[in-house]
């Protein structure tokens, strides 16, 4: 649907992996380099890899609670079944990267820059990315339970198939963002930043009490 009636398309990543090695053990490490690695079910629970770099990485049902990442850099890799609470990726870069089946909660994502990013399927429940940068993402067949993009910038982003709930738009700048495939969408705060979004005509009876409201029309029966 994306492309359609004058939206620009997001370009999803192309991610060629080369052939990895096996991730030899141990604990992450800060401003730490990782180039064509496989992680498998490792834990990271509560260990600090801030400011490191992933490249042509696979990671594969890694445990990432309180996991400290703020300032990482990951890069044409591939992350599927990434699970935990209270992960810190404060602005991190993730460019070229697909996350698929993620189980996260209370992920700090705010400042960080995604760039040709696809999130597919899974659950994200308190999704922060506050002032954050998004250009050329998707969010496919996902659920976003009360995400905050509070002051970012979307550009190219769309959510075919996803369920938003609660989601913050405080302060937010929209360019062709394309919520027409949303399965089901609900807007907290700010809906009026929607300008620069498309939404279909069933989006727009639904979210009329929200617009009324935000314009301070009283409708009666």
């Amino acid at each position: 649907m994306a492309g359609a009636a004058g939206v620009k398309a997001a370009r999803r990543p192309e991610v060629r992996l080369p052939a990895l090695e096996p991730y030899g053990g141990g604990e992450l490490e800060p401003d730490g380099d990782y180039d064509g690695l496989e992680f498998r079910e490792e834990d990271f629970v509560g260990q600090d890899g801030g400011g490191a770099r992933f490249m042509d990485c696979v990671l594969v049902g890694c445990a990432v609670d309180e996991t400290r990442l703020s300032r990482v850099r990951v890069l044409d890799s591939v992350l599927t079944g990434i699970r935990g609470v209270g992960t810190n990726l404060a602005e991190a870069t993730l460019r070229d990267v697909e996350l698929v089946d993620a189980r996260l909660g209370g992920v700090q994502l705010h400042g960080a820059v995604l760039e040709r990013v696809v999130v597919r399927g899974g659950k994200i429940d308190y999704l922060n990315l506050r002032e954050a940068r998004l250009k050329d993402v998707v969010f496919e067949d996902c659920v976003l339970v009360e995400p905050d993009f509070a002051g970012a910038r979307l550009e190219r982003v769309e959510f075919p198939g996803c369920v938003l709930k609660g989601a913050d738009l405080s302060g937010a700048s929209l360019t062709d963002v394309d919520l027409r495939g949303v399965a089901s969408l609900e807007i907290a705060r700010g809906v009026d930043r929607l300008a620069g979004a498309v939404i279909s005509a069933a989006q727009l009876v639904d979210l009329g009490p929200v617009l009324a409201a935000e314009m301070g029309i009283r409708v009666e029966a």
